[in-house]
């Protein structure tokens, strides 16, 4: 019987995480005589910082049914569906497709989406977009770092979801295949026991049609060959559009079309009170996302930002760019307008944002060694993960090293 497994990952970040993850199910279905084969699909902008990308793996009986099942563009009718980052939820910018895809868009019927996260299922539905066929929703309790965002870290995640999936899709790969793939590969009794117990503990919900996010995800048309002008001449985007009343610099054109903030996991907000407008967020951003506004200070564009973090790393004034939980905002509305029309309520905003990144903390990167203990502790000593901090704790070798 053909089976695939797709993994969604955050593009450079959680490469390694996503190919770990689809090799192992085919070294495990190896184990039981099937063939396998593991691959990788491009995110819309191919393995850039942040921007969703996937790993497959397909698993059949024979070589006939593995070749029919890959002459397909990508598997689409997969039997588990694992989102590494659990903002991922609310959908991903695929390869291919022309707008929002859905998390279980390509989830078979009955079939499952798998989340490492510290949110319930019942949270994280408020994310999925519905579906018209009952499916399931399945959660290995785990935070953001835990699944290797940002960096690579050896922290079990890997064989925890492939212990999961042996639970989740038994037709693919068994449990005792994956323990025994694990010990070929990795020679480590700690992660056989971390696959075993995720095995044990990974949280399952059945999901009917009318549960999830109801919105209709966001969409266009690409213009059919019939529709398109005589000529090899394609209209382009504006280099350059003026800024009223400030003479130098420009807004750059953007695409209409394809908006990267619909799979960011977070954005900058910025203290205009203290910016230099020393510009090296409008020179180093990857996507020309900052406006220039008629004071010269610089407005991230939030229809274009993909929430990769340059602009924080760059900027030399300490708090002035602050990463936030993209989960903290309602909209894209223009920060600096905001400023603009009222000072002291932006500053109050502003305030509450950067707060509020404590209460759903996601680390942007780890500077120091020892970082990541640190934040267990403070996310555990403010009430946020008592429970995660005891089932991370748990899983033997959970820790980094």
């Amino acid at each position: 019987m053909t089976g695939s497994v797709e993994v969604v990952y955050r593009g450079i970040f959680q490469k390694h995480l996503g190919q770990r993850i689809t090799r192992g199910i085919v070294l495990a279905a190896v184990k039981e005589g099937k063939v396998g084969i593991s691959f990788g699909r491009y995110g819309d902008s191919p393995e850039r910082n942040g921007i969703p990308a996937k790993s497959f793996a397909v698993v059949a009986d024979n070589q006939e049914e593995l070749q029919a099942y890959l002459s397909r563009y990508e598997p689409s009718n997969n039997d588990v569906t694992v989102a590494v980052d659990d903002t991922l939820c609310k959908g991903v910018e695929s390869w291919a497709w022309y707008g929002l895809q859905p998390i279980n868009k390509l989830t078979r019927t009955g079939g499952t989406v798998l989340a490492t996260s510290m949110q319930s299922p019942e949270e994280l539905l408020k994310d999925c977009h519905r579906k018209d066929a009952e499916w399931n929703l399945a959660v290995i309790k785990a935070i953001p770092s835990f699944s290797g965002l940002w960096v690579y870290k050896d922290d079990h995640t890997d064989v925890r979801v492939l212990g999961a999936i042996a639970r989740l899709a038994p037709h693919m790969v068994k449990l005792e295949s994956v323990e025994a793939a694990i010990r070929d590969e990795w020679g480590d009794e700690l992660k056989v026991a971390s696959a075993r117990k995720a095995y044990e503990r990974v949280e399952v919900r059945k999901v009917r049609p009318d549960e999830g996010n109801p919105e209709k995800p966001y969409e266009f048309q690409l213009p059919k060959w019939w529709e398109m002008k005589e000529g090899l001449v394609i209209p382009g985007i504006p280099v350059q559009q003026e800024v009223e009343g400030w003479d130098g610099g420009y807004r750059p054109g953007r695409n209409p079309t394809f908006k990267k903030f619909s799979t960011r996991t977070m954005r900058p907000v910025v203290d205009f009170e203290i910016c230099t407008k020393c510009t090296l967020c409008w020179l180093q951003c990857p996507d020309s996302c900052f406006d220039v506004t008629p004071t010269g200070h610089y407005d991230a564009n939030m229809e274009a930002c993909c929430g990769c973090g340059v602009c924080e790393a760059v900027c030399p004034v300490e708090n002035c760019i602050t990463m936030v939980n993209e989960a903290a905002f309602a909209d894209n509305a223009s920060q600096f307008e905001m400023y603009e029309k009222e000072k002291d309520t932006y500053k109050t905003w502003l305030k509450g944002k950067i707060e509020d990144k404590v209460v759903t903390y996601r680390s942007h990167g780890f500077r120091y060694r020892g970082q990541y203990e640190e934040e267990l502790a403070q996310m555990a000593a403010g009430g946020q993960l008592h429970s995660g901090v005891q089932s991370i704790n748990e899983e033997p070798g959970a820790g980094p090293g």
